[in-house]
C-alpha cells in the first residue's frame, strides 16, 4: 500500500483563476471551465488532470458557500477546519455528478458519452473519503503505525454489485434510450435536460436488491493500518490510493485521505523542524555557569550554561529537533533560559547578596530597549 503526503494547499481563487471579489456567476463559469477540461471522463488515466479536477471542485464548493467563503477570506484554509472538504471530492457517500449535474450536463450533450457507448454501460469511480486522525506529539516526530476503523461503500455481496435481485443488473432506460438526457428543440437551439425516469443514470433497475436497495454497494466498517512517517506536521494529508468507496458498476475505488491533528506537548513547542522549551536557572548558575541534564523529546540532553548568561538567552542543541519529512537530518532543540529571582531571602542570603551588591555598579539611567541587546556585560 503506497502513501504520499501534502502539507500545503493552493489558494482557492488561484485554482479557479478568479479575483477575490468574483461574483457567484463568475465562480460558476470558472469552475465549469475547469471541470470540463479536467474531468476524469475526458482524461482517462491522467492522474494530474484528476488532481486538478479535485482541487477545482473543492475550491468551488468553498467559495460558492457564503459562510465558508467568509471564513476562508478571513483566516485562509485554517478558518475552514473540516468543512473545507464539505460535500466534495473528499466527502464519503457523495457523488459529484449528483451535486453538479447541471455543470457537467453539457459535457455529455455534445455527441453523447466522450468514451463511446451509452450511460447505461458506464462505470463510475468511487468517492474519495476523509478520516481525521489525532496523534501524540511524539508520534508526529518519530512516526507511528496505528490501526483505524473506517466506514466505506463496498461492493454488495448479495448482488455482486449488480444492484438487482436477479443479478441481471440495470437495463437501458427506455425513456432516454440510455443517454441519461432528453433533448428538446427550441428554435435553432437544441437543449438537453436530465431524464426524469432514470435521474440521468441512463439505466433503471426493475428488481432492486433488498440488501443494497439497488445501489450495488453497501456500507461496511473495515480496519486499516495507517503508517505515519516521522516529521509530519499539523494538517499533513496522507493519501491511500484505492482505499475509498467502491465504484458503481465495477468502477475503480476512490482514495482515502488521512488528515493528521497533533496533540500539544506539556514541555515542548514545535516551530518547523525545531523544538523549543524554557528552563529556569538561578542567579548563581547564570553568573558562574552551570551544566545539567534535562529531559529531551527522546532521550536526556546535556545543557551547558556559559558564565554570565543573561535571562532570555537561547541555547541551541544541534540535531535534537524534528526529523525532516522524507529527508535526512533533524532540526535543533532550542532551550531558552530564564533567570529566577527569589521572592524572599533569609537573613544569611540577604547578607551575602548585600555584600555582592557592594562590589558591583550598574548605571541605572534609562536607555533604549535595543541598546540593552548590545550591552556585553551588565555586571562588568
Amino acid at each position: 500500500m503506497g502513501s504520499n503526503t501534502r502539507v500545503s494547499k493552493a489558494d482557492y481563487y488561484e485554482v479557479l483563476g478568479v479575483s477575490r471579489d468574483a461574483s457567484d456567476q463568475e465562480l460558476k463559469s470558472a469552475y465549469r471551465k475547469q471541470a470540463l477540461k479536467y474531468h476524469p471522463d475526458r482524461n482517462p488515466g491522467d492522474q494530474a488532470a484528476e488532481e486538478k479536477f479535485k482541487e477545482a471542485s473543492e475550491a468551488y464548493q468553498v467559495l460558492c458557500d457564503a459562510d465558508k467563503r467568509a471564513a476562508y477570506d478571513r483566516y485562509g484554509h485554517a478558518g475552514l477546519g473540516s468543512q473545507g472538504f464539505g460535500a466534495g471530492p473528499f466527502a464519503g457517500g457523495v457523488d459529484l455528478g449528483d451535486i453538479f449535474g447541471d455543470l457537467f450536463g453539457e459535457m455529455f450533450s455534445m455527441g453523447g458519452d466522450p468514451r463511446g457507448g451509452s450511460r447505461a454501460s458506464r462505470q463510475h469511480r468511487g468517492d474519495d473519503l476523509r478520516f481525521d486522525l489525532t496523534i501524540n506529539f511524539e508520534d508526529a516526530i518519530f512516526g507511528v503505525e496505528t490501526e483505524v476503523k473506517i466506514r466505506r461503500l463496498e461492493t454488495c455481496s448479495a448482488c455482486h454489485g449488480k444492484g438487482s435481485a436477479s443479478g441481471r443488473g440495470p437495463s437501458v432506460c427506455g425513456n432516454c434510450r440510455g443517454q441519461g438526457q432528453l433533448r428538446y428543440q427550441q428554435g435553432f437551439f437544441s437543449v438537453a435536460r436530465t431524464c426524469p425516469a432514470c435521474g440521468g443514470a441512463g439505466s433503471v433497475i426493475g428488481d432492486p436488491c433488498t440488501a443494497c436497495r439497488g445501489e450495488g454497494r453497501a456500507a461496511t466498517e473495515i480496519k486499516l493500518s495507517v503508517k505515519v512517517p516521522p516529521g509530519v506536521e499539523e494538517g499533513t494529508r496522507i493519501r491511500y490510493a484505492g482505499e475509498g468507496d467502491s465504484g458503481r458498476r465495477g468502477g475503480p475505488k476512490g482514495d482515502l485521505y488521512i488528515i493528521l491533528s497533533i496533540r500539544p506537548h506539556d514541555f515542548f513547542e514545535r516551530h518547523g523542524h525545531d523544538l523549543y522549551c524554557v528552563i529556569p536557572i538561578s542567579f548563581p548558575q547564570a553568573a558562574l555557569g552551570a551544566e545539567f541534564e534535562i529531559s529531551g523529546i527522546d532521550a536526556p540532553v546535556n545543557i551547558k550554561i556559559p558564565e554570565g548568561t543573561q535571562s532570555g538567552r537561547e541555547i541551541r542543541v544541534r540535531g535534537r529537533g524534528v526529523p525532516h519529512l522524507n529527508e535526512k537530518g533533524n532540526g535543533d532543540l532550542i532551550v531558552k533560559v530564564v533567570v529566577q529571582i527569589p521572592r524572599k531571602l533569609n537573613r544569611a542570603q540577604r547578607e551575602m547578596v548585600t555584600k555582592l551588591a557592594e562590589t558591583m555598579t550598574v548605571d541605572n539611567s534609562p536607555t533604549s530597549p535595543g541598546l540593552i541587546e548590545k550591552m556585553k556585560d551588565l555586571f562588568s
